[in-house]
């Protein structure tokens, strides 16, 4: 196992380098190193195994549909949810971003990929980027992309092209038929990236490849897609045909994605297509992984690979992202590098925001004051105490949660309707069995409930005295 260094990084040519891998709607069980056998994923398990991973890595939730738009913001930032502009679809001038502060520090900052915040902190943000996405989704194939320019002045985004809302799936011959002779945006992205690892410079870089997969519409190149048969996988144990109340979100974009009642075999063949997208951008990490070692410099590049949010696809009756199941806000996050060990893994509980810091720690940069995150330098270091002992986790005013190392409760508030959930996540981990009737367990959510404003208020929820 690797060691850390006590080094200072106090010359240009001795900072490491840092390769972002961020990934758009992947849940937290989808590498098949961290105990997912039915997803093929050879180079995010060499992640894993020269690395720290973070099995319970949250997002802290959305305040808008499009929940990778808050949860891109809180990331970038480092700050909470009740911390962020808004829905975060405009990041501030003033907090800072990572990229941005790396910047400031003497790298070469370089972004590819999705950008759902604002051109504005985008440009303040790199120094170079290329096949830029200034959007949420669109159709993979034909992404409208363009490149960084310092002024500022970006064209507008052509409209989506792709209908999502309809819920139909593309029969397999119509999509390549019509997708023939496009570019799959996970490839676009990476080329990019090579592109700017063959030629950069003397300064140490900091590369952001933000893929817009496994998002909906979920296709990739035949060979991917070939790779899984839905036939041969299995329903998750949480799968319901329909969730068994309004949690005040069942009627969102996502949800309508697959017919209800939910059809057993409709949801295996979206988990397939969602496994195969996955395999795509596996194949394009390793091309990137292959770049580093020809130029001499993967043992000195920091490697995060983590994800905006999970997915239901079939849990709980459910499909997307807006709610506050472990499906859908945990995440995976990786850590490999120099001073990071190899082959760990840790319970710790954190947030996506606590990225910020913890790259900042491992090298010597210091945070901006605006950071609300928490380094996790400290439990790859075998001492997680102190970093957190609970989450809270927040969607619209709809729904919030508390998260402790072995219970959840979530609360909800639809109309004029309060209902409460509670699990015991080490014995129940699908969240399957509800204990908030059981009368010997309203001593644990009185606690719970006590943990839960405590944050709340800290945080400067504006729910904390209504749920």
């Amino acid at each position: 196992m690797a060691n850390f260094t006590d080094r200072k990084y106090g010359s240009k040519d001795q900072k490491p380098n840092v390769l972002f891998l961020f990934t758009d709607d992947q849940r937290f069980d989808t590498i098949n190193a961290l105990g997912n056998d039915d997803v093929k994923t050879p180079n995010m398990d060499r992640l894993v195994e020269e690395g720290v991973s973070f099995t319970h890595s949250h997002i802290m939730g959305g305040s808008h549909a499009a929940v990778c738009m808050p949860s891109r913001a809180m990331m970038l930032t480092g700050r909470n949810l009740f911390g962020i502009a808004g829905d975060g679809e405009k990041i501030p001038p003033e907090h800072e971003t990572i990229p941005q502060t790396f910047r400031k520090n003497g790298y070469e900052a370089y972004g590819t990929g999705k950008w759902h915040n604002g051109t504005e902190s985008y440009t303040r943000s790199f120094s170079k980027g290329s096949n830029i996405f200034f959007g949420g989704m669109d159709d993979h194939w034909n992404v409208p992309v363009c490149d960084y320019h310092p002024d500022g002045k970006y064209p507008n985004p052509e409209p989506d092209r792709f209908d999502t809302g309809t819920g139909e799936m593309m029969t397999i011959d119509k999509i390549y038929e019509r997708h023939e002779s496009g570019k799959h945006s996970t490839e676009l992205f990476v080329d990019g990236t090579l592109d700017f690892l063959s030629e950069y410079g003397d300064n140490p870089f900091f590369a952001y490849v933000s893929f817009m997969a496994p998002h909906d519409p979920r296709n990739m190149p035949r060979k991917y897609l070939e790779m899984y048969d839905y036939r041969d996988l299995e329903l998750p144990d949480s799968f319901l045909p329909r969730h068994p109340f309004d949690n005040g979100e069942l009627l969102v974009r996502d949800e309508k994605l697959a017919n209800w009642p939910r059809n057993p075999r409709e949801i295996k063949r979206h988990i397939a297509d969602y496994y195969a997208m996955i395999s795509h951008i596996d194949a394009e990490v390793g091309r990137l992984l292959d770049q580093l070692e020809d130029r001499d410099q993967l043992n000195n590049t920091i490697i995060v690979l983590a994800g905006d949010n999970g997915l239901a696809l079939g849990r709980h009756g459910l499909m997307g992202k807006q709610n506050l199941y472990d499906h859908s806000i945990r995440v995976p996050l990786v850590f490999r590098g120099p001073g990071i060990p190899e082959g760990k893994e840790t319970d710790t509980l954190c947030y996506l925001q606590d990225i910020f810091p913890t790259l900042c720690e491992l090298t010597n940069i210091t945070a901006p004051v605006t950071v609300q995150g928490r380094s996790l330098v400290p439990a790859m270091k075998e001492d997680s105490s102190g970093i957190r002992n609970g989450l809270l986790c927040a969607y619209k005013n709809l729904q919030r949660c508390i998260r402790s190392e072995d219970y959840k409760l979530i609360e909800y508030i639809v109309g004029n309707k309060r209902r409460t959930q509670l699990f015991n996540l080490e014995q129940d981990p699908e969240e399957l069995r509800d204990l908030s009737k059981s009368p010997d367990k309203e001593d644990k959510i009185k606690e719970l409930r006590q943990q839960m404003r405590s944050l709340q208020q800290e945080m400067t929820d504006p729910l904390a005295d209504k749920i």
